[in-house]
């Protein structure tokens, strides 16, 4: 389901701005967009996330913008005295190494400490990323709700539709009975009508579609129930519909009549047009 979010935070380095994307994807999978000095808040951003959200491709960006008053770094010297320590030691090894240049001191791990609180970014971050996934399920539940309207849209058409022909299928079938005793007359004479009656249950029987109308309705059924009750559906619909095309695929196969056989074809184009829609509901 597609989806988008953005909310801003202040920090004592500057300002948070998260963005939240997302298309639509059969399982969840996120993407970070983070720069390196922000990388240790990724775990933070995919574990709120992952609460959430359960399916699409959702993309994550994290920037910050440095404030006017943005504390600046500081040396430490704690860290500055154990490279004192390890250059005099190596200086005794090579004594022809040339010294330490204020760059390379600068570049050594640990030296500049930012003056902002690794705790507290967390926090704010976390914060943050609750306030832009309220707005995110937001804006996804507003789609949810007219992607769940058209689909029972697309239900009613086909309970219609099952409805409407639902009352031609005795006819339907006496007239294929009719058919296929009149061929048989023709084809083993008069006299056997005891294999023609025999002949005649076993093709009614082939062309009996009253249990795949049931598991139809059946099925529209759970459909409105799986809408109705909300939450976390596209699974369960997917796996709806690929069972109300296959009740379609049979109740095709099986037409006695060309209004039967019309039915079952309108029918899977409706089918497939709620399992396009499905694909997009999380």
């Amino acid at each position: 389901m597609t989806g988008y979010a953005q909310a801003s935070a202040g920090s004592p380095r500057g300002t948070l701005t998260l963005e939240l994307r997302s298309v639509n994807a059969r399982f969840l999978d996120i993407s970070f967009r983070i720069a390196d000095d922000l990388r240790m808040l990724e775990p933070v951003l995919r574990e709120r996330i992952a609460e959430r959200l359960s399916r699409g491709k959702v993309d994550c960006r994290l920037a910050l913008t440095p404030g006017a008053e943005e504390a600046r770094p500081e040396l430490s010297a704690q860290a500055l005295e154990r490279l004192q320590l390890l250059a005099k030691a190596a200086a005794k090894v090579f004594p022809k190494a040339e010294p330490l240049r204020i760059a390379d001191v600068l570049r050594w791990p640990g030296v500049i400490a930012e003056a902002s609180d690794d705790a507290s970014l967390r926090a704010t971050v976390d914060a943050l990323a609750r306030r832009a996934l309220d707005d995110f399920v937001a804006t996804r539940s507003r789609e949810g709700a007219k992607l769940a309207a058209a689909i029972l849209e697309k239900v009613r058409a086909m309970r219609a539709r099952v409805e409407q022909v639902t009352p031609l299928l005795p006819q339907a079938i006496a007239a294929y009975q009719a058919k296929i005793t009149e061929r048989l007359r023709e084809a083993i004479g008069a006299a056997d009508d005891e294999r023609i009656r025999t002949e005649l249950a076993l093709f009614t029987t082939k062309v009996d579609v009253a249990e795949e109308m049931d598991r139809l309705r059946a099925h529209l059924d759970e459909v409105e129930n799986i809408l109705r009750r909300g939450g976390a559906a596209g699974k369960r619909l997917d796996f709806i519909a690929q069972e109300l095309n296959r009740e379609a695929n049979t109740l095709a196969s099986k037409a006695a009549s060309a209004a039967i056989s019309e039915c079952a074809l309108e029918l899977k184009l409706l089918v497939e047009q709620i399992r396009e829609q499905v694909q997009n509901i999380e």
